[in-house]
């Protein structure tokens, strides 16, 4: 099931996307609701977030191949020998089709992070690797767009990571999910520029969930992004990134400058 969380005559509501029509849902995929039957074409509405976070979760270096690519950078990091969890600001998220903005002062290496996101569907403490998964309401896609000169220079990811407009997430959360099937692909200005099974992680998404409920709770509507891949070319304005993520849909966003 595809949910979504979308605006329709300045009314925002959840609703489920079956093909290319959206019907809404009154409450919320986290709590008490029932479907309403009122249904509208998927391109008469505008897709928001799939969900605010109470909390926004971002594994650290969890691909080989990024881990490489950051050494290659001169970048001073090894490869983890433990899950890494860090945050991420919620003012940075927007929705699919929203513009990221360049600040004026940001230095040329702009880079995107194709990344699976997690969703959390009910509160969980202490869960073991096996029964981690039992929390998890579903999956959507995130673009954790970087600043790379920033984030060698700061102190924290502040500026880097979470800039306004930084956190592109979308289009909307799937519950029904293989995860060893998925495959992840970005394109820029619609050629493909780096292509890796979304699960071929150093560690897995149950390793991380247990690890954290060890220490902290998970609420419903948390997100945990999982880390990327690879590395990415300088982004500058006028670029288009479309990251898919087969059996779960596209995440697309122009690259604007600040005016």
């Amino acid at each position: 099931m595809r949910w979504a969380r979308f605006e329709r005559h300045g009314a925002v509501s959840y609703g489920i996307v079956q093909g290319e029509t959206i019907e809404t849902v009154d409450g919320s995929p986290f709590g008490v609701h029932h479907r309403t039957g009122r249904a509208y074409p998927l391109n008469t509405v505008k897709l928001l977030v799939p969900v605010i976070p109470p909390t926004f979760y971002a594994a650290g270096l969890n691909y080989v191949g990024h881990v490489k690519d950051q050494q290659a950078q001169g970048q001073k990091v090894n490869v983890p020998e433990k899950p890494d969890m860090g945050y991420r600001a919620a003012n940075a998220l927007v929705a699919s089709g929203d513009p990221v903005v360049i600040p004026r002062d940001a230095g040329p290496r702009i880079q995107y992070e194709a990344e699976l996101v997690v969703v959390i569907g009910k509160q969980a403490k202490h869960l073991s690797e096996a029964d981690a998964l039992s929390c998890v309401f579903g999956y959507t896609i995130g673009n954790d767009v970087s600043e790379r000169d920033w984030q060698k220079s700061d102190r924290t990811f502040w500026r880097s990571k979470n800039t306004d407009t930084f956190k592109p997430m979308g289009p909307w959360i799937e519950t029904d999910v293989n995860l060893d099937e998925l495959k992840t692909t970005v394109r820029v200005n619609g050629k493909t520029t780096i292509e890796f099974p979304t699960n071929h992680m150093l560690f897995g998404i149950a390793r991380y969930i247990s690890t954290m409920t060890r220490y902290l709770t998970l609420h419903p509507g948390d997100i945990i992004w999982m880390g990327t891949e690879g590395t990415s070319p300088n982004l500058k304005a006028g670029d288009q990134v479309d990251i898919e993520i087969s059996g779960i849909g596209t995440l697309s966003n122009r690259f604007v400058a600040e005016t």
